[in-house]
């Protein structure tokens, strides 16, 4: 009775150790030797294997043995049917071999068995569900006074866990690839060298974007809506030493001042109204890789003393919370906007400006490096004719209508442009006229015809005429760019929305939803 509890205790220690064991770490065939220990250790089963089926060769081998050496394991590779472990896959159900010197059908292939007297040999499937994943099988001297039966039971449990284990590891295994996979796939894809360009200007860009990025520099990105103000960050974060960490972007002015706080720094449950729980902000998210704070200009002033914190200590506290957080991120910024006029006026800090600006760089419009006009064109023809299953074509007298156009939108608009042109063009060579076309229907507005017919015919020449003009088609411009946003034009020309409200009433561009 008292070797009975003895017994039965050791089952439920050891099933207990072998399950934790074998997710404590994710070194499987580690964790599969430990486990084939704790059987030798608790319940004198000697010399346990793991053997696995390899399904796409349909042969067995050992992965994992206590008691072989690496010789001996070598040597232990099955076919299905083959031997005691052979025949286990084949049938899917368990063998009990009481004494392996009078059974044929061992093979002892490992030669690990020198003298076969009194040994019993016990072999059940490792089996998830209906799929037969390899087999474990212990040797231990025979004993009267043990039931196989109690001893298959536990080897039943402990192959269900090691299934259980091989199924958590092949799916983390599966992930893992796929996450290294799309992080070679991002650098890959935003590398300098796919960076579309042909100008000196660019090249230059480039060339200095090319020595800041493995430092942890902060850069300042400077141009015009849509000349690729983004691409050009993610080239810098992609070819730097934080590659495969996170690259986080946000735009400062398409999330309201309400709201901006708690998304760059998260917030604690119960800050506010709604805070059910406590969330990271994307400065936490980006620990370890870098923040991309597009549209900078337009961060109100009670959260640019913040970022100036971040960017001179690294910390911050969350909203609601007391807890001073300590974050590695790297930050690169963006901006449209004339931030020395905006610091002149008060209403952008100055020694955030400084803090921003120790790398600068400039970004040219495309009107004004017009050399990079063909080779964008033909990256983004065969870019949409991949897409959409097209072989279009473009004549010279097309091209040099492109190159001559002013591109007010950027790269941004040529790009759609083109993609519109290639989705509804019924022709294989896009013409001049093909280009003219879909120029015109940009240039003629309903804006535009408002204005012209608002605007007197009758109003005097010379200088000053040309320069109210150039006023007014530029805040047309704007207004366009920005659907009519008076917010988001007034900031696009580095004016207040006051400002901006006396010009369209001094150009009689009242006759729209929004003025």
């Amino acid at each position: 009775m008292k070797d009975h509890l003895e017994r039965k205790n050791a089952e439920l220690s050891v099933l207990l150790e072998v399950s934790k064991v074998l997710s404590s770490s994710f070194d499987l065939y580690d964790n599969l030797y430990q486990a084939m220990k704790l059987l030798s250790d608790y319940l004198d089963m000697r010399r346990g294997t793991i053997t696995l089926l390899d399904p796409t060769t349909g042969e067995l081998k050992i992965a994992v043995a206590y008691g072989l050496t690496p010789e001996q394991i070598a040597r232990g590779r099955y076919k299905i049917g083959e031997g005691i472990v052979g025949r286990v896959v084949e049938t899917g159900a368990p063998i009990i071999v009481p004494d392996i010197g009078k059974e044929p059908l061992f093979l002892n292939r490992t030669g690990a068995r020198i003298e076969k007297d009194n040994i019993s040999f016990l072999c059940v499937p490792i089996r998830f569900k209906s799929e037969i994943l390899g087999v474990l099988s212990v040797d231990r001297l025979f004993d009267e006074t043990i039931s196989f039966e109690e001893d298959l039971r536990v080897l039943e449990i402990v192959a269900t866990l090691i299934a259980q284990a091989l199924k958590l590891y092949q799916a983390y295994y599966e992930e893992r690839s796929k996450r290294q996979e799309l992080e070679q796939e991002l650098i890959e894809r935003y590398q300098f060298q796919n960076i579309i360009c042909a100008s000196p200007v660019m090249r230059e860009i480039i060339k200095t974007a090319l020595k800041v990025a493995p430092t942890r520099a902060t850069i300042l990105l400077r141009g015009e809506s849509g000349t690729g103000k983004e691409l050009l960050a993610k080239a810098i974060h992609f070819s730097s030493p934080r590659a495969k960490n996170p690259f986080i972007a946000i735009n400062c002015a398409a999330i309201p001042e309400t709201l901006l706080e708690a998304e760059l720094f998260g917030f604690e449950k119960g800050a506010f109204t709604g805070a059910y729980t406590t969330k990271k902000g994307k400065f936490e998210l980006a620990d370890g890789g870098t923040i991309f704070l597009d549209e900078v200009g337009d961060l109100p002033l009670s959260l640019q003393a913040k970022l100036l914190r971040v960017l001179q200590e690294q910390t911050f506290e969350r909203l609601g919370g007391t807890k001073t957080i300590k974050v590695d991120v790297r930050i690169i910024s963006a901006t449209n906007r004339n931030l020395e006029e905006m610091v002149k006026r008060g209403e952008f800090r100055e020694d955030l400006y400084w803090r921003l600006n120790v790398v600068p760089l400039f970004i040219p419009p495309l009107r004004d490096r017009k050399e990079d006009i063909p080779h964008l064109v033909n990256h983004f023809l065969k870019k949409f004719n991949n897409l959409y299953g097209k072989e279009l074509k473009i004549t010279p007298e097309a091209m040099e209508t492109l190159i001559d156009y002013p591109f007010p939108g950027n790269v941004r608009e040529l790009e759609n442009l083109l993609e519109r042109i290639v989705l509804l063009s019924e022709k294989k060579v896009i013409g001049k006229a093909d280009i003219e076309k879909f120029l015109k229907k940009k240039e003629v507005s309903p804006l535009s015809e408002i204005v012209n017919s608002e605007v007197s015919a009758s109003s005097k020449g010379g200088l000053l005429a040309d320069l109210k003009e150039l006023e007014k088609n530029k805040i047309l411009q704007a207004l366009e760019q920005c659907q009519f946003n008076l917010s988001k034009t007034a900031r696009l020309l580095g004016m207040t929305r006051r400002q901006l409200s006396y010009r369209l009433k001094k150009y009689f561009i009242t006759s729209y939803k929004g003025a």
